[in-house]
């Protein structure tokens, strides 16, 4: 029985079981269809947060992207409408288009542009000269006089051809008056007849407007009507030229173009394509000759047209006069023209009181310099006034290294450029300088410049160090160059020039600047602080280590001066803690002028003025001197590396100059005496009574270091980088040569210090009179030699190196000579 129950316990149970395991298998493929459910749902979490993070992501980078072009929120600094022809009649029309020899235009954003191209006529055609460029060859250009405002005389040595420039204005009308032209062309030190000259006068619309050209015998254009939407109606007239000095007529013959216009910086490839040599050239008992000449309609292949180009050729042999008038439509009619002898005795009226205002100013005469030499500082101060340009576009702009480079917001300018010929646009750390001896001249002009500047920032607070503003300014500069990143900063010179203008600056200016200048002092102060408080970093160094015999620092504006062997976090860059603290400075007397509060930026001056923490910070026992610190190595050198070649057989590559670091760098003061190390001295935050004063003066004066007879060097000679290459296509640029911005710096300290109690009084005042009287005395002489200002100058010969003209912060020799500080 008991056999029969389990057996029929098991016959029970058995079915059971089967029924166990069919119920089994749904209930495991419903758990693996919730397992798989729960994949999905964790998957798609995952695929969500994935989708999440890369939106935050391209959320954070379009936002960072967003602000770098959004312009900061404060008002203006420059009140809208401020510039035009009702509001600002006087600087409406001018030559502010530094890039080329001579032309003018308005201050606004599709402006009516003139200008002037010339050709010797040779065999082949000779070279046609437009747009300043030191392949041209020139001997000498440049502004004689140029008061900013009403006048200019320019003279310009092209061989043996010499051509003088004058304008004049004329106010009146409510679209900033009337203005005429007189080119005067002579040849000088030639025996031969003279060859065929052709000058070029043309007007180009900028995308709005109208050109209407009014014909003589179907072949001189005699005049252009026309209107712009600044300028309402005008009359342009090219009048026959003369014999110079005479109202005498001069045979010439006469060519013109009409052509849409490719933009303003395809002007002279539109002339010199439309050159041929079909005119023939017959003054009365003169041989005939063939010449090249304009055709009457041309064009480029390319972008669509930017507006219309009108150009009027004249040939002649020199000497000859030729004049050009503007006549503005709502400007009552002048009973005597602006050209001949109302031209010439204009002009004489200008030039005498330009004379007068400049003696006035900088008193050069009365501290004993002669004739030649006030007329070289004349000429210095009007070529940085001749060379205020005004730009209007777009800058190219990256939030970081990597992201996609944007279009900044749509800004204008108006600044001076270092140099005319290889830097004609806008550098922030230069218009610093720049200001120093414009707000001299004119405090009104100088106050518009700075305003210009501090309205390009962006809601961070951050101004683009280089502003390549429309196509003619980006048609001189290389791709590499043209995009601006937006951890760079530069040195706020501009405080240089607003301490200066500060006492007498009207409150409404002072009230519009100093919300943004707040702002920039803020950015600086945020993006580009130091490992330890109260330390500062440049970003932005070059990152190829291997490349560079030391890695550049652009946005000190000292770029290949030496500086940590490896860039790192760890660094404190001596002179941006310099900068920091004028910046404070001035800031805390802005505040206190406008009843703000002063007490933070006061706090911030005096920190970064101690001198006991700027002694702990950055003065190097072992060195003797104020010094940058950072990751460095003092073993480094470049050498040539000859790479495998790419396959069997294939011939090598070409070699390479590399780096090589024969000692691990370690965390140090950097040892590279030159104008870094001086910083202290140089903005004056160092104590009269300091113990370290003794010691940068001795550099300074030190002929084994910083002293040359032509100034202060901007490297000792006995440093391991000095005049040493930064690369095989890198020469040295701020390794030794001598810099005028930095030895007016050096003037101005030395200066204070002597007037001012203390044991270094005496040696600082020699060291003065010696400095100024070497600067002065070579800067003058390789002017009369050279017939330039020049970038900067050899510490061994004294020759002018770099590029030319150079007018820029050069020209602060007037001030030197003037004492002006």
């Amino acid at each position: 029985g008991e056999r029969r129950r389990r057996g029929g316990d098991a016959a029970r149970e058995r079915p059971r079981e089967r029924g166990t395991r069919r119920d089994r298998e749904p209930r495991e493929q419903r758990r693996g269809l919730g397992r798989g459910r729960t994949a999905l749902v964790v998957a798609a979490v995952a695929l969500a947060a994935s989708l999440a993070l890369c939106l935050a992501a391209e959320w954070s980078r379009w936002s960072a992207a967003a602000r770098l072009v959004t312009p900061h929120p404060a008002p203006p600094a420059l009140p809208p409408g401020s510039t035009g022809a009702l509001a600002s009649p006087r600087l409406f029309w001018g030559t502010y288009r530094p890039n080329v020899y001579f032309g003018m235009k308005t201050r606004s954003p599709r402006a009516l542009v003139t200008g002037l191209m010339w050709l010797q006529q040779q065999e082949g055609g000779g070279g046609l000269r437009h747009t300043c460029e030191e392949s041209d060859g020139l001997s000498r250009y440049g502004w004689l006089m140029h008061d900013g405002e009403n006048f200019g005389v320019q003279e310009i040595r092209d061989g043996a051809l010499v051509l003088r420039t004058e304008f004049l204005k004329r106010p009146g009308g409510e679209h900033g008056g009337d203005w005429s032209w007189r080119v005067t062309a002579r040849m000088e030190n030639t025996t031969t007849p003279p060859s065929l000259l052709s000058l070029f006068f043309y007007v180009a619309t900028d995308g709005q407007g109208t050109l209407e050209p009014q014909l003589e015998n179907g072949t001189r254009l005699a005049a252009v009507k026309g209107t712009t939407e600044e300028l309402g109606h005008f009359t342009l007239s090219f009048l026959r030229p003369t014999v110079p000095s005479s109202e005498d007529p001069k045979h010439a013959s006469y060519n013109w173009l009409e052509a849409p216009s490719p933009g303003l910086h395809r002007l002279t490839e539109l002339v010199r394509s439309s050159l041929s040599p079909r005119s023939v050239f017959s003054a009365p008992g003169r041989p005939r000759r063939r010449f090249f000449a304009v055709s009457p309609s041309g064009g480029l292949p390319g972008d669509p047209p930017c507006g219309r180009v009108l150009l009027h050729q004249v040939t002649l042999e020199p000497p000859a006069a030729v004049e050009v008038t503007f006549e503005s439509g709502s400007a009552a009619p002048a009973p005597v023209p602006l050209a001949g002898a109302a031209f010439s005795a204009a002009l004489a009226r200008h030039e005498a009181a330009f004379q007068q205002r400049f003696e006035a100013t900088f008193g050069l005469a009365g501290k004993g310099f002669a004739a030649p030499q006030q007329r070289f500082a004349q000429a210095a101060l009007s070529e940085v006034l001749g060379s205020i340009g005004y730009f209007h576009g777009h800058s190219l702009v990256q939030a970081a290294p990597g992201e996609r480079a944007v279009p900044s917001a749509e800004a204008a300018l108006f600044t001076a450029v270092p140099s005319r010929s290889f830097f004609p646009r806008g550098f922030l750390w230069d218009e610093g300088f720049h200001q120093l001896l414009v707000a001299r001249w004119d405090p009104a002009l100088s106050r518009e410049v700075v305003a210009h500047w501090l309205d390009l920032m962006n809601a961070e607070g951050w101004i683009p160090r280089e502003q390549i503003l429309g196509d003619e300014a980006r048609a001189k500069v290389p791709p590499e160059f043209v995009l601006q990143r937006s951890e760079t900063a530069n040195p706020p010179t501009l405080l240089l020039a607003l301490e200066r203008l500060l006492p007498a600056a009207p409150r409404p200016f002072l009230q519009r600047l100093f919300p943004r200048l707040r702002a920039w002092y803020a950015w600086l102060n945020r993006t580009q602080a130091g490992p330890e408080p109260l330390s500062f970093r440049w970003r932005g160094r070059d990152a190829e280590h291997e490349q560079f015999l030391n890695p550049k620092t652009l946005a000190s504006g000292l770029d290949d001066y030496p500086r940590a062997s490896h860039p790192s976090p760890q660094e404190r860059h001596l002179d941006l803690r310099c900068w920091m603290a004028l910046g404070a400075r001035v800031l805390a007397a802005m505040a206190e002028r406008l009843g703000e509060p002063a007490e933070p930026f006061r706090a911030a001056a005096q920190a970064l003025s101690d001198n006991e923490l700027l002694d702990r910070l950055h003065w190097a026992p072992e060195l003797g001197a104020f010094a940058d610190y950072g990751n460095h190595s003092a073993a480094v050198a470049l050498r040539w590396q000859h790479p495998a070649p790419a396959a069997p057989g294939q011939p090598p590559a070409a070699p390479q100059l590399v780096r090589e670091v024969r000692e691990a760098p370690r965390l140090r003061f950097v040892d590279a005496l030159g104008y870094v190390s001086l910083f202290p001295v140089l903005l004056q935050l160092l104590r009269p009574d300091s113990p370290r004063l003794p010691a940068v003066l001795a550099a300074m004066r030190s002929e084994r270091q910083l002293w040359s007879p032509f100034g202060l060097r901007s490297l000792a000679r006995d440093s391991a980088f000095y005049l040493r290459r930064n690369t095989q296509h890198d020469p040295p640029y701020w390794r030794g040569s001598v810099w005028l911005n930095i030895n007016y710096l050096a003037l101005r300290a030395l200066h204070g210090y002597a007037g001012t109690e203390g044991p270094q009084r005496e040696r600082a005042a020699e060291l003065y009179r010696e400095l100024r009287h070497n600067l002065i005395t070579n800067v003058y002489r390789q002017h009369a030699e050279s017939g330039f200002l020049w970038e900067h100058y050899s510490d061994s010969s004294g020759r002018g190196q770099g590029c030319r003209p150079f007018a820029g912060w050069t020209a602060l020799v007037v001030l030197a000579m003037a004492e002006d500080y």
